[in-house]
């Protein structure tokens, strides 16, 4: 293996000393080089003239000035595309280069392929209101939010996929709108769910169509009051005890008169929740962390993937759930930062 080449300013030591007619033994002791190294040099000093670094030529590019340029182009004109697209691309006009190349290049003008960020479509209102939420409050103690109890639906597929995608961007864009995917609320899928949670824990995992009277996944305020009727308190007193407070979104169902009219009648403090506010939620994070465990799983059917999505949402810890509830403060400082618009979901 080859050493290490001499910096120019040992070289430069190495004639200075010689010109005060050190012996070579003492100059290669005091700058602490072999002996032969610096006769090589005061040989090529005598020869030459020079004492200067030689410069290596190396491998040469396989891409031009003009075939970088074309690279960034692409990214920059297309961010969702691929390093195999861009390759495919070069070669229609004769560039045959690798896709670790096609990287390097892309990597040496500062961008790197990160998982895109998921924004709901937030209206102008709805951002208003989100702010105003975050607002209000930044700076609840954590007491505070050990006292909620966070609900929610989820869609559970049979098979688990997370929808991510890739893209080419620098560090510090990743919620511009060109490198970003959009989520809408919809409904279908093989397994509807209810859930709940709070700092201490996970509560129950309810699925839909075991409540619906025809073994349906929609449901509706009297279904959803069905729900809140038989889970609510018995949740609560687990996990929070006599005083709590209750979390749900703006969904139609949640906020039908008949569901009003229900939760007044129990007398629930309920929390004033944003539109639009998914990424600010708890337990949507639980939700990811579930459907993150069901990926190892193969469930055959509807049945067995109830079981082992049970099994999945109890088996996520206290800390897990006291982390994702603790977070509240900095995801209000970021819709506070990004100006009601959504934040990472």
């Amino acid at each position: 293996m080859r050493s290490k080449e001499l910096s120019l300013s040992v070289k430069q030591a190495i004639i200075r000393l010689k010109k005060q007619n050190k012996p070579i033994r003492e100059i290669a002791r005091t700058l602490g080089v072999a002996k032969t190294t610096v006769w090589n040099i005061l040989k090529k000093k005598e020869r030459t003239g020079e004492h200067s670094n030689t410069k290596r030529p190396g491998r040469p590019r396989k891409t031009t000035v003009v075939d970088d340029r074309r690279i960034l182009s692409l990214v920059k004109k297309t961010p969702f595309t691929t390093v195999g697209q861009i390759k495919n691309t070069l070669q229609e006009v004769g560039v045959c280069v690798s896709k670790s190349t096609i990287k390097r290049r892309l990597h040496q003008s500062e961008y790197r392929g990160f998982t895109t960020r998921c924004k709901p479509l937030v209206s102008l209102k709805n951002r208003k209101a989100r702010l105003e939420f975050a607002k209000q409050h930044l700076t609840k103690p954590s007491q505070f939010w050990n006292k909620i109890l966070w609900t929610d639906e989820t869609k559970i597929n049979l098979y688990q996929s997370d929808g991510k995608r890739r893209v080419w961007r620098r560090k510090g864009t990743a919620h511009d709108p060109k490198h970003t995917t959009s989520s809408v609320k919809h409904g279908g899928g093989s397994v509807m769910a209810w859930a709940c949670m709070a700092a201490n824990g996970t509560g129950s995992l309810v699925f839909i169509d075991d409540v619906t009277a025809d073994k349906r996944s929609r449901m509706n305020s009297e279904v959803f009051r069905a729900i809140l009727s038989a889970h609510i308190q018995p949740n609560a007193a687990e996990l929070i005890g006599r005083r709590f407070t209750v979390q749900m979104d703006n969904d139609p169902k949640h906020t039908a008169k008949a569901t009003k009219e229900f939760l007044k009648g129990q007398k629930w403090n309920v929390m004033q929740w944003p539109s639009q506010s998914p990424d600010l939620n708890p337990i949507e994070h639980a939700f990811h962390l579930l459907k993150t465990k069901l990926k190892g799983k193969c469930p055959k059917n509807k049945q067995e993937l109830k079981t082992v999505a049970v099994e999945a949402w109890r088996s996520i810890t206290r800390d897990e759930t006291q982390r994702l509830v603790m977070s509240m403060c900095s995801r209000l400082q970021a819709v506070i930062d990004c100006k009601g618009f959504a934040t990472k979901y």
